[in-house]
């Protein structure tokens, strides 16, 4: 080989990134009786094997000596979470020079052989996290897994505007960088939720895979989940991460290439705000339906809720939350409202409200709210339909100039 090659070889090393280097963690709390066959299913695919117990008071220890000596054994001394096992069991990993891990349960309704296909997920895309989406077509499951799963899926899209099929799952896949470029609030159940919404806010892929899942009969299935203080705990994280994603300004990006712009979006500066916006990668269609949305949902007669409804739905359709509430403002009183409640009332009557008396705004406020609200389905989606339209064509116009530049 010449020195030129040699000189090539190292710098294609150099620039090629490392190899994912993995284990898989098993995260246990009195699961004795299926421990065993899941370690030793599990430890086919990798050297790396993590077990932590999470202060299980089952007789696990005498399971735990019967497993082969180079399965790493951790041991909190009271339960402290699965999210704090998880955590344990990643720190165990960097040690061990692993730069991803896999999580499977230790209930044994995962199955190893699904493994594979996380391995090769890892290495085709290495910063996303891996997701398990149990094929709950496949298998009996229980109502009441299946409502869970649907009711988080619902509860990820609003707080995230992204869409998976299984924002339950336990068996994943994770970048120890991500674990670690962060401070979890949650260490118990609610950790697995938390991690997947806020590395959605960070900018870090979400991709999955299908997997295979077996729901033993009730008499045999071991869970401990609490159905009063881990429901509970999921209300507070759900209403705390629907508030957080509810907030118009940016989350922090792991990668650091999506901070707060210097400049900020205003009504008094539309074109300045369009090359802001579109230098975001925003697309002038999403943009056009941001203002739509704003301003048909600012013509409703809402009395303090349309701000809420405005940041619920823009964050499901993962639209532009600060173009929307700017857009709602064109609605403000007293023109659009008053607007509304004169279609309203020519609606109801055939004739234009012509007397502004203390009788017909004051006495009479009940019957304007509900021409406000019959006329807002009138004049809402007209005027969405003008500014969306509007929007449109002036971030149109405002890209062709800037790829004729």
């Amino acid at each position: 080989m010449t020195p030129a090659t040699n000189i090539q070889a190292e710098n294609q090393a150099l620039s090629d990134p490392p190899s994912p280097v993995i284990a898989i963690v098993i995260p246990l709390y009195n699961h004795a009786a299926t421990l065993e066959k899941v370690v030793n299913e599990s430890r086919r695919f990798s050297e790396n094997m993590i077990v932590v117990d999470d202060g299980s008071s089952d007789g696990v220890g005498e399971v735990l000596s019967r497993l082969d000596p180079t399965v790493h054994i951790l041991r909190h001394p009271e339960n402290l979470g699965k999210g704090a096992a998880i955590l344990s069991g990643a720190k165990k990993a960097r040690e061990l020079k692993a730069t991803h891990i896999i999580t499977i349960d230790a209930d044994g309704q995962h199955y190893s052989d699904d493994i594979p296909g996380f391995i090769a997920a890892v290495h085709e895309t290495p910063e996303a996290i891996i997701l398990g989406c149990r094929d709950f077509a496949a298998t009996y499951v229980p109502k009441s897994s299946d409502f869970g799963r649907s009711f988080s899926n619902f509860w990820f899209r609003i707080q995230t505007g992204r869409k998976i099929g299984d924002s339950q799952s336990g068996f994943r896949a994770y970048p120890l960088t991500l674990l670690e470029a962060m401070s979890w609030r949650e260490k118990r159940y609610a950790f697995e939720n938390e991690v997947l919404v806020r590395t959605a806010w960070a900018g870090v892929k979400i991709n999955e895979i299908m997997i295979g899942v077996y729901y033993p009969a009730k008499h045999e299935h071991i869970s401990h989940f609490h159905r009063l203080w881990d429901n509970l705990r999921l209300s507070f994280l759900n209403t705390r991460l629907t508030i957080r994603s509810m907030l118009p300004w940016p989350h922090n990006q792991i990668n650091g290439h999506d901070q707060p712009p210097s400049e900020t979006v205003s009504l008094l500066h539309p074109i300045r705000s369009l090359k802001l916006l579109l230098k975001e990668n925003a697309s002038p269609k999403r943009l056009a339906v941001a203002v739509g949305l704003g301003v048909m949902v600012g013509a409703l007669p809402l009395l303090g809720m349309r701000a809420m409804i405005i940041l619920m739905i823009t964050g499901y359709f993962r639209l532009n939350k600060i173009v929307a509430l700017a857009a709602g403002n064109i609605c403000m009183p007293p023109f659009v409202p008053a607007l509304c409640i004169e279609v309203g009332y020519f609606i109801r009557h055939g004739a234009w409200l012509t007397e502004i008396s203390f009788k017909t705004l004051g006495y009479q406020a009940l019957e304007r709210f509900w021409e406000w609200g019959l006329g807002s389905l009138v004049v809402g989606p007209l005027l969405a339909l003008f500014f969306g339209l509007l929007t449109f064509f002036m971030a149109n116009m405002i890209n062709d100039r800037k790829d004729s530049a």
